[in-house]
């Protein structure tokens, strides 16, 4: 498997065999956009002025708080708060609909989300022609555990520029990763509820008690946030 600037990232994506690795992919540049931002682009002054015009999302603020330091965060919220300030409660004259749609602009924008949609686009690209032309990476994308479902949307999309010889062994491989695992996981829901069934009292749970969590992470592409012992609570 030979390496070279665009493939060691995927390479290293793919490596560790855990999870989905679109979803390593997006922690990937999750770490390093927020590491970023509040790092040594803070002072940018073209940084800052996207960073006022598109904002942040929930969760990369989340990101940011926790590999940054406060004062970094506090300095980009200055600016932003500003900006915000400027854009919605000094407008004279304005319209409750012109409001409510600046507001709804601002909770639909972020920065980091569209830095990272960039980087991922490239990324896809990369990993399939990967697949294409090295049979080692083809070796290692079909060994993954699963592939969650919005992942195996986004990546299915970005195979439509694949070559139709091509696509169809792709779509496989990516159908079977992501359905083979939603078989698993659903079996292991089934057997959760089954066992509060008085007639099971004293059963095996298997693999069963983080089901609900697993499950959530397939459909969503996120770990839940919400951690309690299914057992403890419920028996």
């Amino acid at each position: 498997m030979r390496e070279d600037i665009a493939t060691i990232p995927v390479n290293d994506i793919f490596g560790p065999k855990d999870g989905c690795p679109f979803c390593r992919m997006r922690d990937m540049l999750e770490q390093r956009m927020a590491e970023y931002i509040t790092g040594a682009a803070m002072m940018e002054p073209s940084v800052r002025v996207e960073t006022n015009r598109l904002g942040f999302c929930h969760e990369h603020f989340n990101q940011m708080l926790a590999v940054g330091h406060k004062l970094s965060v506090n300095l980009i919220l200055e600016s932003l708060l500003d900006t915000v300030k400027a854009e919605i409660f000094n407008m004279e004259k304005k319209s409750a609909k012109k409001i409510a749609a600046a507001v709804q602009a601002r909770r639909d924008s972020c920065f980091i989300c569209d830095n990272i949609a960039d980087s991922t686009r490239h990324l896809l690209e990369v990993c399939l022609r990967m697949w294409r032309t090295d049979p080692d990476f083809r070796r290692l994308y079909n060994e993954q555990p699963y592939i969650c479902l919005p992942h195996y949307g986004q990546v299915m999309d970005a195979a439509q520029k694949l070559p139709k010889k091509d696509f169809a062994a792709f779509e496989q491989e990516t159908t079977r990763l992501a359905a083979q695992y939603l078989d698993e996981v659903k079996g292991d829901v089934t057997h959760f509820c089954s066992m509060f069934d008085y007639r099971n009292a004293g059963g095996d749970w298997g693999n069963s008690k983080d089901a609900a969590e697993r499950a959530i992470q397939w459909l969503t592409a996120r770990k839940p946030t919400a951690e309690e012992d299914s057992n403890a609570k419920n028996r």
